[in-house]
């Protein structure tokens, strides 16, 4: 058993658990993370898994329906079923990529990433088999916001003309938005908008974590009352909207 689940087996804590256990009888991360993966793939239907794979469904869905890696599920399919794959060795260019494929399942809402990990390929690969219409990327608008023009020197030195108003910027800034965010649509270091916002209206560190914090209401009370009715961390996290290691973080 991993120490997180004897803890919550004995109501005690994962320090707890650690104190009372030997150097030697510890295990290391590396150990640890293969026992675990072991155990996973003991309970998953490898049959099942793959008439779901051989009806449509893709590893990033059967991931998330099983609760583990699209690579463990990965593991369970013979080569020969894969999808988009030549046989023999492992792909290294485009050329033997099935578009379609990739398209399909970069609409369905797999990552670029997982993609050319999968295909055996750059990012930049599948990117250019991505219409540029469907492409999940950073905003035209701030990706196209001109540059800071300097003008000519005054008393109190240089002063960047900014693509944002010194008065559009405490708008922004008194309606939530970060100066990070602000200066990445100024196209600017948040520095900069920070001299441009009064010294009475900045947000403390503490008052911006908070701010800029998701889901503030799903605090470490909330997590244990949804663990105490019986939920993984995975299934927390897919009710909040958080990502199971931050949900860990907080409990």
């Amino acid at each position: 058993m991993p120490q997180q689940r004897v803890a919550a087996t004995l109501g005690i804590s994962v320090e707890a658990v650690v104190a009372r256990l030997e150097p030697s009888q510890r295990r290391s991360k590396q150990e640890a993370a293969r026992l675990s993966a072991e155990q996973q793939g003991d309970l998953l239907p490898q049959e099942e898994i793959v008439a779901r794979y051989v009806q449509g469904a893709t590893m990033t869905e059967l991931g998330k329906l099983y609760g583990v890696h699209p690579t463990t599920i990965r593991r369970r399919i013979p080569d020969d079923l894969i999808r988009g794959r030549a046989p023999g060795p492992r792909p290294r260019s485009g050329r033997v990529l099935v578009e379609e494929e990739v398209r399909r399942r970069y609409a369905a809402g797999e990552s670029a990433y997982a993609l050319a990990r999968e295909f055996g390929v750059s990012v930049h690969t599948i990117r250019a088999r991505i219409p540029a219409a469907d492409w999940r990327g950073r905003p035209a608008e701030e990706a196209s916001a001109p540059p800071p023009r300097p003008v000519r020197p005054g008393p109190g030195g240089v002063r960047m003309v900014l693509a944002l108003s010194d008065e559009e910027i405490l708008a922004r800034y008194q309606a939530g938005q970060s100066a990070t965010a602000i200066g990445r649509a100024a196209g600017v270091d948040c520095r900069t908008i920070l001299r441009r916002i009064p010294e009475h209206e900045r947000r403390s560190h503490l008052q911006a974590q908070r701010l800029n914090r998701p889901a503030p209401n799903v605090d470490a009370d909330t997590i244990r009352a949804l663990r105490a009715r019986g939920l993984t961390w995975e299934a927390i996290a897919a009710e909040t909207g958080l990502s199971a290691k931050t949900i860990r973080a907080r409990a």
